[in-house]
């Protein structure tokens, strides 16, 4: 099972934390800091100054690494703003659309056993793009009542002067709602474990507030024919296990040894990580497929729907046209699948649980909402008016029929 709540144990809890920040605001949110991350907070956010403080602070290699990943991700997601043409579907009438900004856009960038500098850049960088007005930022505070270098070095980078410091499902319904401190946001973006995932699921069903996708635990599925190098199939693995317990490492291997010969790499990788302990849990919880070939592996992942997708083979290109369903995948030997996760340019906030059927990962488009224009011309009342009236009329909205039978019988029709 993938992201399961057989009990509904996750959505009572996180049902109970979305009502006492409904009705209580502020005092909630320190009062579930205190209790989830184990901070007595003075207040809920840091401010420029501070933020500006914290990043001064960062390595030179670290920063040069974050500066050149903000160039690569900003490169990549500004090639895909297109204005689209106008279109003139008859004589005289002509659609076209527009695309506008999300107002405010609140952005949940994890802060757990990991803290995720690259997400911000994620959802930050196409955000900034877009051109959203306001964009609201929450993020678990360290021990220390503060936030991550790294996380402040982005905000920089970004021009975000204020940091919440807020997680798990209490920032989604702070984001959603709105406190006295939070303004509330329009659509809430980022990637979280089961409690910020259901959180996002409730607040999207019950309120005005649009969320990105379901984002949950983090899940890799490799398929690995004879052509593939062991060591990089095993540490693909281990790279989306290490993540959380929760995580799922799938591999779909062309033969049994290329199976065996995975888990006895994975067991000698495994012993350097040092989150070895996470990683063995979400390996013990995960599984490998034996497939005659790679059609019946590549059919396996379209059912799986995987959020990341590596094929390891030479024979990749062949495979491209038969991938139907999976949030990115990385192609050949030597494409890692942490090369999207930091510094490719793709995104790396993709759909989980097998939400790669009908969803997208955050894009460009992801910020933006699509406005339809249209305007008709004195000839295009001629050509498109009896269509309308005869439409409108076997529907029975004669109040349809009407306001376009009083413009084709105007002898005056200004444009």
């Amino acid at each position: 099972m993938r992201n399961a709540d057989a009990d509904n144990s996750i959505t009572e809890q996180v049902e109970q934390i979305i009502s006492m920040v409904k009705s209580r605001g502020d005092e909630a949110l320190f009062e579930l800091a205190e209790r989830f991350d184990g901070v007595k907070l003075d207040q809920l956010f840091i401010g420029q100054e501070e933020i500006i403080g914290i990043a001064s602070t960062i390595g030179t290699e670290q920063k040069a690494a974050i500066d050149t990943a903000f160039k690569n991700i900003s490169a990549f997601h500004r090639s895909q703003f297109q204005q689209e043409k106008p279109v003139e579907t008859m004589p005289g009438v002509t659609c076209w659309r527009e695309a506008r900004a999300i107002e405010r856009v609140g952005l949940y960038i994890p802060g757990g056993s990991a803290v995720l500098p690259s997400t911000f850049l994620m959802l930050g960088i196409p955000a900034r793009i877009a051109g959203c007005q306001d964009i609201v930022v929450c993020s678990p505070p360290q021990k220390d009542g503060r936030v991550n270098v790294y996380l402040a070095y982005v905000a920089v980078l970004l021009q975000i002067n204020r940091i919440f410091l807020v997680g798990g499902a209490q920032a989604v319904a702070a984001m959603a709602y709105g406190t006295a401190s939070i303004a509330k946001t329009d659509k809430i973006f980022g990637p979280g474990n089961q409690y910020v995932t259901k959180a996002k699921t409730i607040i999207q069903s019950s309120t005005q507030t649009a969320i990105d996708m379901p984002a949950g635990p983090s899940e890799v599925l490799v398929i690995a024919d004879e052509q593939a190098n062991i060591e990089f199939v095993a540490a693909d693995l281990l790279a989306q296990a290490e993540h959380g317990p929760d995580s799922q490492a799938i591999l779909v291997a062309t033969s049994q040894s290329i199976i065996d010969q995975t888990n006895l790499a994975l067991e000698r990788q495994m012993q350097v990580l040092p989150r070895s302990k996470i990683a063995y849990q979400a390996i013990h919880n995960s599984y490998a497929v034996l497939t005659t070939d790679l059609n019946e592996a590549i059919a396996f992942s379209n059912l799986y729907a995987p959020e990341h997708l590596i094929l390891a083979t030479r024979d990749w290109k062949a495979l491209i046209p038969a991938v139907k369903n999976a949030g990115s995948v990385f192609l050949g030997n030597l494409t890692p699948e942490s090369a999207g996760d930091y510094a490719s340019g793709t995104n790396h906030t993709l759909p989980t649980s097998a939400y790669a059927r009908s969803f997208s990962g955050v894009s460009l488009d992801s910020f933006i909402k699509k406005i339809t224009f249209q305007h008709i011309s004195p000839e295009g009342i001629q050509h498109i008016g009896h269509t309308v009236e005869v439409l409108a009329e076997l529907e029975g909205l004669q109040g349809h029929k009407n306001a376009m039978t009083l413009r084709m019988n105007q002898e005056d029709k200004p444009a």
